[in-house]
């Protein structure tokens, strides 16, 4: 994190949250902070799943600006040290189905209720962020750096892509979590492919992982997850 450009860091953090603390406004325009379950579109944008009868999607109804606050903080000794990043932006319904799909796939638990009448997929559009990273450290991202350009090839291969790794290459998907992210335990799935990394869950444990460097189409999918495969083997020996 610290050779990363401000805007990097943020993204990053989008990324590998799978939750995040929403401020929405009143009717009486008071803040209004709740929990809310995230995931990213590939160009990072985030994206919440929520029912029209919680208090936020009221809110939200009424005036479509909010903030998210992404927390990057936990398990530090002094959490004042660690990364957080408020995002600004407007909150709009997407019916996309592949975005639906994403997020289901990152929030395995959505799949009871993602049918509901009562809940939709919103989609933020972001305008800018705030970034803290540490004392000192301290940007405002705009959101034309903030957002990473999606690669439709990707976007389109991404449910192969996950299929295959998880039903076969779970030993592979076993090694990154294990050997390269330090993470203890067996059935750690693949549950999104971007193109600057993978999101990997067991149960309620979630973690990212980064590429070496951004990928745009399947081909280089296979290559990039082939390459962190044999770097994860060569850890453990």
């Amino acid at each position: 994190m610290a050779n990363e450009a401000p805007a990097q860091t943020a993204r990053g953090l989008m990324r590998a949250s799978d939750r995040a603390a929403l401020g929405t406004l009143l009717p009486d325009g008071a803040p209004y902070v709740s929990l809310v379950l995230t995931a990213c579109a590939h160009d990072a944008s985030p994206l919440i799943l929520i029912s029209a009868l919680a208090e936020h999607a009221k809110n939200l109804m009424r005036d479509p600006r909010a903030s998210l606050l992404f927390d990057g903080t936990a398990g530090l000794a002094n959490p004042l040290t660690g990364a957080r990043a408020s995002v600004v932006g407007r909150f709009a319904p997407d019916e996309d189905p592949a975005l639906r799909a994403g997020y289901v796939a990152r929030h395995p638990q959505a799949a009871a209720y993602v049918d509901f009448h009562d809940f939709r997929l919103w989609r933020m559009t972001v305008e800018r962020a705030h970034l803290v990273a540490g004392f000192g450290k301290i940007h405002w991202v705009e959101a034309d750096a903030l957002l990473y350009p999606p690669a439709p090839a990707l976007v389109a291969a991404e449910p192969d892509i996950l299929r295959h790794m998880n039903q076969d290459h779970a030993d592979a998907i076993a090694l990154y979590a294990r050997e390269l992210l330090g993470l203890n335990g067996d059935g750690w799935l693949m549950t999104g492919i971007d193109p600057e990394g993978i999101d990997l869950r067991r149960g309620g444990e979630t973690a990212r992982l980064a590429f070496d460097k951004p990928i745009d189409g399947p081909e280089q999918a296979r290559m990039a997850l082939a390459a962190l495969a044999k770097q994860a083997r060569q850890h453990a020996n």
